[in-house]
């Protein structure tokens, strides 16, 4: 008998998890631990890199795990989630019962394990479950669920400074609401897991060999790099170039709310225009908007809050078209595709940690400094990471994509 598929809002908050353990942990932990615990740019720039170093043999690990366990899916997943949920709780809601960078690191250790073996399964999970949607499955499914994780991003992004205005332990609050969100994420898709028939196992290497799902991950891996560095900067830009304290938590509101909001946009433009041109109007938008944020200083929240706006909707093109087209693609060459979002998880996740081991040391090196009134060499340093190398990795990515086919001229 076949069971009962979860609902798509069951996607759309089981992303909203996964993303919440995501991007805001560039955002948050870094300073958190430099403001609590006094720990160095530097060190906590290499500890994440190091991390995910260790995803290069972890993640096709984990995709092997998530494709021989697919008779237990129901109860691995339980298990990883409890795993996510202590981790994130003993990051920020914990004293270190051991020397802080120790605790940093075994606490992101489980945090990301865990998180690498969910997106594996939740994107296998969804490439089923777009084919059993029929026609425009894959791009239904996909707004879905990348609004959901757009929307998770924008609360993980702002909640520990907004309940800062009304708990001592504004991190505390925010580990106690993401178990919260753990439990209900988990129940809501409770009824999609492993329902799907059983299938043949994808190997790397008939991934690695699609001359498509290689150009793919190239640009997946590319393209997501502006935002690891504009999220692992964001803070000490918004505190040390703006000198707009307080206004970091509506900032980051105001970018991830225009991307989630923009997602159902960019999926009825990509259905009628095609994906390719649709991709790659909203990437030039990112570089248009961004490139102003080189001139700006002090007291500038209005015109950055303008271009936070606008690159916002520019990365709800990013999040939603891409993962479509990626996961038909991926319906056509993988029959199970665990190992291949091994893969999407790795490119995707490797950023972020290269760009924090890569820009942090930088800035420690150029007399930056979290919460005190730097040099002007430090701050102009600042500028440059911040405003000049994202646009110019945009770039890069809008030329591979403009001489890549792409599967399908419409995402759908």
């Amino acid at each position: 008998m076949v069971k009962r598929s979860a609902p798509l809002a069951g996607y759309a908050v089981f992303a909203a998890m996964l993303s919440s353990a995501g991007l805001p942990i560039y955002i948050h932990a870094p300073k958190f631990y430099v403001d609590e615990y006094g720990l160095g740019l530097a060190a906590l720039g290499g500890i994440l890199f190091g991390l995910r170093l260790f995803d290069v043999v972890q993640d096709p690990a984990l995709g092997w795990l998530a494709r021989t366990t697919r008779a237990y899916r129901g109860g691995m997943v339980a298990g990883a989630v409890t795993i996510l949920a202590a981790s994130m709780y003993g990051l920020f809601a914990i004293a270190p019962p051991i020397a802080p960078m120790w605790w940093f690191a075994l606490t992101l250790i489980g945090l990301f394990s865990s998180f690498s073996f969910l997106t594996i399964c939740f994107y296998a999970e969804g490439v089923q479950t777009a084919e059993r949607l029929g026609k425009d499955g894959h791009l239904r499914l996909a707004t879905w669920r990348e609004t959901g994780g757009l929307l998770g991003v924008c609360l993980a992004s702002v909640a520990p400074i907004a309940l800062a205005s009304f708990l001592p332990n504004p991190f505390t609050g925010f580990a106690i609401g993401f178990v919260g969100l753990c439990a209900l994420a988990y129940m809501l898709m409770r009824p999609d897991w492993g329902q799907g028939a059983a299938t043949p196992p994808t190997a790397f290497g008939t991934i690695l060999r699609d001359q498509t799902a290689r150009r793919l991950l190239g640009i997946a891996l590319i393209n997501a790099a502006p935002v690891a560095v504009t999220s692992t900067l964001f803070l000490f830009y918004v505190e040390g170039v703006l000198q707009a304290l307080g206004w970091e938590g509506p900032l980051l509101l105001l970018f991830f709310l225009a991307a989630a909001l923009s997602a159902p946009f960019w999926t009825r433009a990509a259905t009628r225009f095609g994906a390719k041109p649709v991709l790659l109007f909203g990437m030039a938008l990112s570089i248009l908007a961004f490139a102003f944020t080189l001139a700006l200083g002090a007291g500038d929240v209005v015109a950055f809050a303008l271009i936070c706006l606008a690159s916002g909707m520019a990365l709800g093109a990013d999040l939603t078209i891409l993962p479509a087209i990626f996961s038909r693609h991926l319906s056509k060459i993988a029959p199970e595709a665990g190992a291949a979002f091994g893969l999407w998880s790795f490119a995707t996740k490797f950023t972020l940690a290269f760009a924090a081991v890569t820009l942090l040391p930088l800035l420690e090196t150029a007399g930056f400094e979290a919460g005190v009134t730097n040099p002007e060499a430090a701050l102009s340093r600042l500028v440059l990471l911040y405003a000049a190398v994202p646009c110019a990795l945009k770039l890069l990515a809008i030329t591979i994509l403009s001489i890549t086919p792409l599967p399908q001229e419409r995402a759908r």
